[in-house]
């Protein structure tokens, strides 16, 4: 039986592989202080956002935790934030490809640890939390709502009326962007309060690093064959970086840029040219950071041809829960992914500098151990949690 000490989703998803672990690696130094980067979870980050004033505002994320399920911020009053971002579904919709108002190009993804991010969305279109927000409310394609259409609706309803009084000390104003902008901010501050659960790897580093043998000895060995890998041959923690597995920036993997017949998806590179389009940056009005530094990044920013086709590096906790994968969704399974990995044409690759990506040669254990790993960054997680 697992200990105590390990969550008990643990023994109900793939207690399998869990109950037959036994035995310890001997992981060397380097090896060591790789792994150690991977943590310590929760991290110590904050993840508060100095753009938003709402960010960590408890009557705020009870709004936004209200309007993420609320079907009247779409044009039609059939969607919600909820509707492709399913809770229970690790706030995914378990689809290849998203479905709103309109079929859509990318593949939904999770929400989990959202507020540790960089940048938004798979090509980074946002520079903060709340921005993103918006991006689907005003998307003709997504839910398409409009300024007059959502301040009209919220200022109708009596319990919108009562909530915005106690966050903005103001009734929702009709047709004025401001609300919109609330809206998204209140929103924000919810997505912010989304952290992913401790899984099977991070009870494994903290046992690791403090010396507990008898603990670390818990996790799978096929685990620790495969994080070996991960932080080793297959060098893949210099893009999946830190706690969160993800250095929150942007990749061209050797996917093709076609995401249908005649239509080109350019990833950052369109992602760059959007976030500069539009109104709601944080070099804009709206960013409630008065210091000048939350928006250094967005001014710097610099539009290079290398940006093209390059998408975001997603974090990997909770990745065994959260197919299909990529940003197009076009890979069913983790065992795809790695094969993605071991299989790829340097070739293929456009990106400037020295190349991280390369053909791995992994043997049959070798994937079937990588993907042993990556199933141990995931956990069950309660109704409760994700609330």
């Amino acid at each position: 039986m697992l200990s105590a000490a390990w969550p008990a989703a643990w023994a109900a998803e793939g207690g399998k592989a869990f109950a037959q672990a036994g035995g310890l690696l001997d992981f060397s130094a380097d090896e060591r202080r790789r792994i150690a980067r991977h943590g310590p979870w929760p991290t110590r980050e904050a993840g508060r956002d100095p753009g938003n004033a709402l960010s960590g505002n408890a009557r705020a994320i009870a709004l936004g935790r209200s309007l993420f399920s609320d079907p009247a911020l779409s044009a039609s009053g059939r969607l919600s934030c909820a509707s492709c971002h399913l809770p229970s579904l690790d706030f995914t919709d378990g689809r290849a490809r998203a479905v709103a108002e309109h079929p859509l190009d990318r593949h939904t993804p999770t929400l989990w640890n959202s507020g540790l991010q960089r940048w938004w969305g798979w090509d980074g279109a946002a520079d903060s939390l709340w921005s993103q927000a918006l991006r689907p409310l005003l998307d003709a394609r997504e839910m398409a709502i409009d300024v007059a259409t959502l301040s009209r609706r919220l200022a109708a309803s009596r319990q919108r009326v009562r909530e915005w009084r106690q966050v903005f000390g103001q009734a929702p104003r009709v047709d004025d962007v401001s609300t919109l902008v609330q809206t998204g901010k209140a929103l924000g501050a919810y997505l912010a309060s989304l952290r992913s659960p401790r899984t099977a790897f991070d009870q494994f580093r903290d046992a690791l690093l403090r010396g507990d043998r008898a603990t670390a000895s818990r996790y799978p060995l096929a685990a620790q064959r495969g994080l070996r890998l991960f932080v080793g041959a297959g060098r893949c923690h210099l893009c999946h970086a830190g706690a969160l597995f993800s250095n929150g920036e942007f990749a061209d993997i050797g996917l093709p840029f076609f995401s249908r017949p005649g239509v080109v998806d350019s990833g950052r590179h369109g992602g760059i040219l959007a976030l500069r389009r539009s109104s709601y940056h944080l070099a804009t009005a709206w960013n409630d950071d008065r210091s000048g530094l939350d928006v250094v990044k967005t001014r710097h920013l610099d539009l290079q041809h290398r940006h093209f086709g390059e998408f975001k590096v997603p974090s990997l906790r909770q990745v065994s829960r959260t197919a299909p994968y990529m940003h197009d969704g076009q890979l069913a399974t983790l065992d795809d992914v790695v094969r993605h990995y071991d299989r790829i044409d340097p070739d293929r690759l456009h990106g400037d500098g020295q190349r991280i990506l390369q053909p791995l040669a992994l043997s049959d254990q070798d994937r079937t151990d990588l993907v042993a790993f990556l199933d141990s960054l995931s956990v069950a997680v309660s109704d409760a949690a994700r609330k």
